[in-house]
């Protein structure tokens, strides 16, 4: 995903259509020369919709997209003639797309199924015709309602990448050489922090024509749940992976120190991303011999993990299989 190509969130204006007025009218034809009321009602404004779209990985269409406008509803007709609703507008949004008020924060729902469809802002109703009041004691009402206003309001609109793996490391971690390695994804690497400004996907391929999903995700820094770094956006992303795999380079100082840290920013943001599974792999293992290994295993005895090492290839394969057991492991 090159990054001026992936878009996680826009806001934009949305307009939902007006109801149509409902009809004041009396039955009249060359028989009937004072008819009853047959005023119909007026039509519903268009609503604005989500739909989930599978085969949209970005909000980038909506990104120069700042007003979106649905119909109006039509006006009631005599004869009982329904108004016609106005046409909804309908936008194709990623699966992992969460709406949210831009005024308060609240958020409305999420988009997490192919073709499924929420309503972002509702059309206003169509008012009734007059013969809605009519009534033993009135049976000539000359009022009928008018339609119901539509909205305008602001919403935002945030992706959170739908993966089966998320990578979690600080800056220089190795996560997008080893997708680079272990997928066919191409992101930009270098010996810099935050070579990734935003997430890039990778299917890894397993055994039997069988396969799953790898997010690498910008990296946090200590302090990304208060917004430091890209952090904010980095943790949104990472709540929909279903499992995380923490990365701790070799030459890191303390590895329990940097694994705690990663564990605290992410529980400080969101708790319950505590309880998801997870996988530890210490990276750039090439860098280490034999006796070192032991020794780093020894002194982290109450650690699990595993060494491995995207240049030489080393304990990528028992990776691969590690975290399909994890990813089917069952609930």
């Amino acid at each position: 995903m090159a990054d001026s190509n992936f878009v996680d969130y826009v806001k934009i204006c949305c307009r939902s259509g007006a109801g149509g007025a409902g009809c004041m009218h009396f039955h009249r034809d060359k028989l009937t020369s004072m008819g009853g009321p047959d005023g119909g009602d007026g039509g519903r404004g268009g609503h604005i919709i989500l739909r989930g779209n599978k085969q949209l990985w970005t909000l980038l269409h909506l990104k120069y997209r700042k007003h979106v406008i649905a119909e109006a509803g039509e006006s009631g007709r005599g004869a009982l003639q329904h108004g016609k609703n106005g046409k909804d507008m309908i936008l194709d949004v990623p699966l992992g797309t969460v709406a949210k008020d831009a005024e308060t924060g609240e958020v409305h729902f999420e988009i997490t199924e192919d073709g499924e469809e929420r309503i972002l802002s509702p059309g206003g109703r169509g008012g009734l015709g007059n013969d809605h009041f009519k009534t033993s004691t009135n049976q000539a009402p000359r009022h009928a309602q008018p339609g119901e206003p539509g909205r305008e309001e602001w919403k935002v609109l945030e992706l959170k990448v739908l993966a089966d793996v998320g990578l979690v490391g600080f800056p220089n971690a190795g996560k997008s050489t080893l997708l680079s390695v272990i997928t066919a994804a191409k992101p930009e690497i270098a010996d810099y922090p935050f070579t990734t400004i935003v997430p890039n996907l990778g299917i890894v391929k397993y055994y039997d024509h069988k396969s799953f999903i790898v997010a690498d995700i910008p990296g946090i820094i200590e302090g990304a749940h208060l917004g430091k770094g890209i952090g904010l956006r980095f943790l949104r992303h990472i709540e929909r992976n279903s499992v995380l795999l923490f990365m701790i380079p070799a030459d890191a100082k303390d590895y329990r120190t940097e694994y705690k840290i990663l564990c605290n920013e992410l529980e400080q943001y969101n708790p319950e991303l505590m309880h998801k599974d997870r996988v530890i792999a210490i990276t750039k293992a090439d860098m280490l011999d034999d006796e070192l290994m032991q020794a780093i295993l020894k002194e982290y005895s109450d650690m699990e993990f595993i060494f491995i090492s995207s240049h030489t290839g080393y304990n990528l394969q028992q990776l691969k299989d590690e975290l399909w057991k994890v990813i089917n492991r069952p609930i």
